[in-house]
């Protein structure tokens, strides 16, 4: 399957270009679209998200990987390969904490691109690039060192809010492995201690919890914590 994971969002045609395309190239191949409203322009954010919502996928998956503020410009198109899966995007930090985490990583450098759109790479260079790979053809690309793909200045566990999901819970860019369950955390002014799930708390009081793909995730339930708490993308969090 092709799995798109874009900040291309549900109105509009992006991401239904990007489908066609990708069901034009690869007929037969089911599209699978994961994310399409991941914070525009905000890499960093997507970054923390990447390794945890694409667990779970058979190997072989091909992830078309898009949050590209600076599409059209210098920065290099990739392909990575990390447990098993398949990765197409711009090399912008995307990749960074997915190469990272991973035991084994390969990454290929795609040649610049020509004759296409400058501005939309998503539809005109990563989708065909996915399509090929989807249907067994090999891409002809350089093999690059996986270094390219780091970004040091980033931590391994990121201390903000980097979404916020239709019920107006927070996810956050840290793991939940990472803190302890008896221990409150601070957002916005608040204290939150930590529940198992939703009912283990009054009807209208916040909470944190591990969410389903392994991130420390705010809540309220019955509410929207993003509006009850007065949080959003970017808030900090801390111990």
């Amino acid at each position: 399957m092709i799995v798109l994971f874009s900040d291309f969002g549900s109105d509009g045609p992006y991401t239904g270009q990007v489908q066609a395309r990708l069901l034009q190239l690869a007929p037969g191949v089911p599209v699978i679209n994961l994310f399409s409203d991941l914070v525009p322009w905000d890499v960093q954010a997507a970054a923390y998200l990447l390794p945890a919502y694409s667990t779970g996928f058979p190997p072989g998956t091909v992830f078309l990987c898009v949050v590209d503020p600076g599409v059209g410009g210098s920065r290099p198109a990739v392909v990575v390969k990390a447990g098993g899966c398949w990765y197409v995007g711009p090399n912008e930090g995307l990749f960074a904490l997915l190469a990272r985490r991973a035991s084994h990583v390969e990454c290929r450098q795609l040649p610049p691109p020509t004759g296409v759109s400058g501005s939309f790479h998503g539809r005109d260079v990563f989708a065909p690039v996915a399509a090929l790979l989807a249907t067994g053809v090999t891409i002809d690309a350089e093999t690059v060192s996986t270094g390219c793909l780091d970004r040091p200045d980033w931590p391994d566990d990121l201390f903000r809010v980097v979404y916020i999901d239709r019920y107006g819970n927070a996810i956050t860019g840290v793991r939940a492995s990472r803190v302890d369950a008896t221990q409150w955390l601070s957002v916005n002014g608040h204290r939150l201690k930590s529940a198992r799930t939703f009912p283990d708390v009054a009807p209208g009081h916040a909470f944190w919890y591990e969410n389903s793909n392994g991130l420390v995730e705010f809540a309220v339930n019955r509410g929207r914590a993003d509006q009850v708490l007065g949080i959003g993308v970017g808030t900090p969090l801390s111990l």
